[in-house]
């Protein structure tokens, strides 16, 4: 589909204007006004808004304003309550000695009231707009009086807050004041998207996403080398998102997409490239930035960060030269091969070691191999060579000749055919391991395998360093870059308008090129970014599944590949167009059905246009907390990584049942009364992190003001106490989630029918990390509901029936004498140990043989189980010439067991 098309579909179908809020109190939100706008002073009003910020910490609630009409008018015939401010910014109340200071967590931004953009940038280039005082600075009132002027609302006066506000007219306040913003949808974006459509967007995700046919190339074959460490699917993704015009991820909560994002935007800014990282929420936004952060790499310009502005202003160093560049390759280049060594001195050892574990199998057959290809048992020959050439499959003469000599060197007469002399060949490779291994003391692998890590751990630390040298070299912060990162700062310090007008003059190139690392949400990227087609290399689209069309067209637009990471069964988008409006317009452009705005969002879209790497592994909650959800809504596609036997025996959910319940004005009261005995008794307990969630917004209001009743500013910040719906904990997480279903028996069955939405359920029972208690008016409930009370009291994790064999029997039946608890093929995720081993606290997992599958397989297991937090354990029996009683003991003495009295020798750790 051209995209000039599809940006007139979505021109057509998109909002013409921002939400039009004239009343900051609706709903009985508070407004308290500041004498000082930096300042507030500890009483009840200015604890309760500290409360509700802390309690929403990750939303953004909390809004500072300059100037208010208040009042009320008449606006199509009905009488309007008016309590509008003129500026306005997202802020946070930071407690002091005295009071609180009000510091600022977003951008400055005019009344979106003020429709003509061109005149806001104006009215926002103010000087000291906004900082300490303006309020009290020569021509403020003025710039105000202008500004109501722009609204399109009449005022007949100008007043202080200190005035009684008028119930018949309005008025201009010239004060400051703080108030909540909850709900508030960005503005429209019809303009927008038709200026886009007479862009020239070839090249571009948007015409990759919405093309007919992408032409895909393989990923690159490279080593993927990151600071962070990586699952195999995961580097699959960051080598894909290298050249690939549409990368797609998805996978369950906890799955690591976050880690993956941030270690693809890494390396293609390491490759000299630009990343535009867009998510729904600010909070997502923030925590992208958060993880960058903890790794080396480029400064992340995060649009509303104040203290960048900042940063940027007091100018640049001079870049890091190239020879510094150098040294940094060739560290990463030696600490790369350090790795390969390591890694190629275990791959041998577990070779012989698997070579060795097929002797016993050749024994019975040796005398008629030797008898039949007696060279094959000699020494100094090279078996390995001699294979590959009789396995050669060439019938040109030089490989005939060579199959000869190999039948000579064998001393094998004619009659022996290929395959006979290829099992003798593999015998006598066998029977060598074994016998290499019984002289050299058995495989121990743990020096190796500590070296490995340690190397791995070294590397990524080469390549951190490095990406961060190459982000400030001076090929990047010439001469135009600086001037245009000053030109940054200047436009970081301007409200929103302002900054936009900035923005839209600069060159973006050399911006791009000294800063390549943007954040911001989806609103942000079309409000603040310059509308130049391919302006980055990549971006990543953040919780693509509830981000719809019309807001990630424009991002799409600005780059040249992308990354799209969703889970489509979490929340998705909510969508207000009509579907008589997406018929009407589809038909009229002729346009297909991936353009229906309201069921197709933009993780849908990238999906059908390219492969979806899943992530399976798990890495957040405990199993019992993400059991369920793995069943129900991913079909047993997630391999969860947290499992222990301690995990196991831990029961996760705890259900609270309340009496006698109703519901008033959509409120529980009786369950929020138990809400707060769980979260007193969870404190009492010394526990941190707790999210309160429910799916009905009625009953998060009630718990919110319940826990600001019982908990002051300081208690909340300390318990990291948290409220809201379950839509607003998408995409976050705490250690400890009450639950309050707020439904009763006698519900109607839309009510229920909310709640066991499987998007919505699996959001609500997944945010926990360690527990969740779910407090619940009814005793029975059929379905999903349900369902997932019954798996509430059963923690248990089922256990295959399984029964070792061979030397793993052995091993298993000599621990158990010596009192360690033994449990044979224990699942890790999608790895298996031969035996876990020790008390559920200090379990380490036991590998009696290579995995099935190979050494690398062997390999990977250990890196995937090493990265989890899991002790393992090599024991083959090489190591104790098959004596399991030897092996045991040693083992049990590294598990932290010593059975039966006896003083175990000491055992290595892998």
């Amino acid at each position: 589909m051209d995209p000039s098309t599809v940006l007139a579909v979505l021109g057509e179908l998109a909002p013409a204007t921002a939400d039009r809020v004239l009343d900051v109190t609706r709903g009985g939100q508070p407004l308290v006004w500041l004498k000082d706008a930096d300042r507030a002073p500890r009483k009840a009003d200015v604890d309760r808004l500290a409360a509700l910020d802390a309690l929403h910490r990750e939303e953004r609630i909390l809004h500072r304003g300059w100037g208010f009409l208040a009042g009320s008018t008449e606006i199509e015939g009905a009488r309007r309550k008016i309590r509008l401010p003129l500026l306005s910014q997202p802020v946070r109340l930071d407690r002091t000695l005295t009071g609180y200071k009000v510091t600022p967590a977003g951008d400055v931004e005019i009344t979106p009231l003020v429709t003509d953009r061109e005149l806001a940038a104006a009215l926002e280039s103010a000087p000291g707009l906004g900082t300490a005082g303006w309020l009290d600075a020569i021509g403020s009132r003025a710039w105000l009086t202008s500004v109501a002027d722009n609204t399109g609302l009449t005022f007949d006066a100008v007043t202080g807050s200190h005035q009684r506000l008028p119930s018949d007219r309005v008025v201009l306040v010239a004060a400051a004041g703080l108030f909540v913003v909850r709900d508030v949808f960005g503005g429209g974006l019809r303009d927008s998207l038709r200026n886009w459509a007479g862009r020239d967007l070839s090249g571009t995700a948007l015409a990759a996403v919405y093309g007919s046919d992408i032409s895909e190339t393989s990923p690159e074959t490279s080593d993927v080398l990151s600071p962070l460490p990586l699952s195999e699917a995961q580097a699959r993704v960051v080598a894909r998102a290298r050249t690939s015009p549409i990368t797609v991820v998805s996978g369950p909560p906890g799955n690591g997409k976050s880690h993956t994002v941030v270690a693809a935007a890494l390396e293609v800014v390491h490759s000299g490239g630009s990343v535009l990282v867009a998510t729904q929420s600010p909070h997502a936004a923030e925590v992208l930035a958060k993880l960058l952060d903890r790794y080396p790499g480029p400064t992340p310009v995060l649009f509303g960060d104040a203290e960048l502005a900042t940063t940027l202003a007091a100018g640049a160093d001079q870049g890091v030269p190239a020879r510094r560049l150098r040294a940094d390759r060739e560290a990463v280049q030696q600490n790369h091969h350090r790795v390969r060594t390591e890694r190629t001195t275990i791959h041998r050892m577990l070779e012989q070691e698997r070579l060795a574990a097929e002797a016993p199998t050749w024994q019975p057959r040796l005398s008629g191999l030797a008898a039949d290809a007696p060279g094959a048992f000699d020494d100094g020959l090279d078996l390995p060579t001699l294979a590959a050439r009789l396995a050669d499959p060439d019938q040109g003469w030089r490989a005939r000749w060579r199959r000869r000599r190999v039948r000579r060197r064998l001393r094998a007469d004619g009659g022996v055919p290929d395959e006979r002399m290829m099992e003798a060949i593999s015998a006598a490779v066998a029977q060598r391991a074994a016998a290499h291994l019984a002289a050299t003391g058995g495989t121990d692998l743990a020096p190796h395998w500590a070296a490995l890590h340690e190397a791995e751990e070294a590397l990524r630390l080469a390549v951190g360093t490095a990406m961060r040298n190459e982000a400030r070299s001076e090929k990047r912060w010439d001469a135009e870059a600086r001037r245009a990162t000053a030109a940054l700062a200047t436009a970081l310090r301007a409200g929103r308008n302002r900054r936009r007008e900035l923005l839209a003059r600069m060159d973006a190139k050399p911006l791009v090129r000294a800063l390549p690392l943007w954040i911001g949400t989806v609103a942000d990227v079309e409000d603040l970014l310059p509308a130049v087609p391919g302006l980055f290399d990549l971006v990543v689209i953040d919780e693509a599944s509830h981000v719809d069309q019309i807001r990630a067209a424009p991002v799409l637009a600005r780059a040249r590949r992308a990354l799209v990471v969703g889970d489509p069964r979490q929340l998705r988008f909510v969508s207000f167009v009509s579907d008589a409006d997406v018929t009407s317009v589809l038909d009229e452009h002729g346009a297909d059905d991936r353009l229906d705005v309201r069921r197709v969002s933009a993780y849908d879209l990238a999906a059908a246009a390219a492969p979806v790497t899943w992530l399976a592994e798990h890495y957040r909650s405990v199993p019992h907390l993400i059991a369920f959800s793995a069943r129900r809504f991913y079909d047993d596609r997630i391999a969860v990584m947290t499992r222990t036997p301690a995990a196991d025996a831990a029961r996760a959910i705890d259900v609270v049942h309340v009496d006698e319940a109703t519901v008033t004005n959509g409120v529980n009261q009786a369950e929020v009364t138990a809400v707060l005995q769980q979260v007193s008794v969870l404190a009492a307990a010394g526990r941190r992190g707790i999210g309160v969630i429910t799916p009905f917004r009625a009953q998060a209001e009630a718990l919110e003001k319940a826990l600001i009743a019982e908990y002051s500013v300081e208690r909340i910040d300390e318990l990291a106490l948290r409220v809201g719906t379950v839509h607003a904990f998408q995409g976050s997480e705490a250690d400890t989630v009450v639950v309050s279903l707020g439904l009763l028996p006698s519900d109607a069955a839309g009510r229920r029918r909310f709640v066991t939405d499987p998007q919505l359920f699996n959001v609500m029972v997944t945010r926990a990390r360690r527990h969740l208690i779910l407090v619940t008016s009814l005793t029975r409930s059929p379905g999903l509901l349900g369902d997932y009370l019954s798996h509430a009291q059963n923690p248990t994790m089922p256990e295959p029936d399984a029964t070792p064999q061979g030397w793993a029997a052995d091993l298993a039946k000599e621990l158990e004498h010596l009192d360690v608890p033994v449990r044979p093929d224990y699942t890790v995720g999608p790895w298996q140990l031969d035996l876990c081993a020790g008390p559920p606290e200090t379990a380490t997992g036991v590998l009696c043989t290579i995995h099935p599958d190979g050494v690398d397989a062997h390999l990977s297991r250990q890196t995937a189980l090493h990265r989890a937090g899991w002790r393992v354990l090599d024991a083959f029996p090489t190591r104790w010439n098959s004596d399991p009683r030897r092996a045991a003991l040693e083992i049990a003495a590294a598990v932290g067991v010593t059975g039966g009295g006896l003083s175990p020798a000491p055992a290595a750790d892998s």
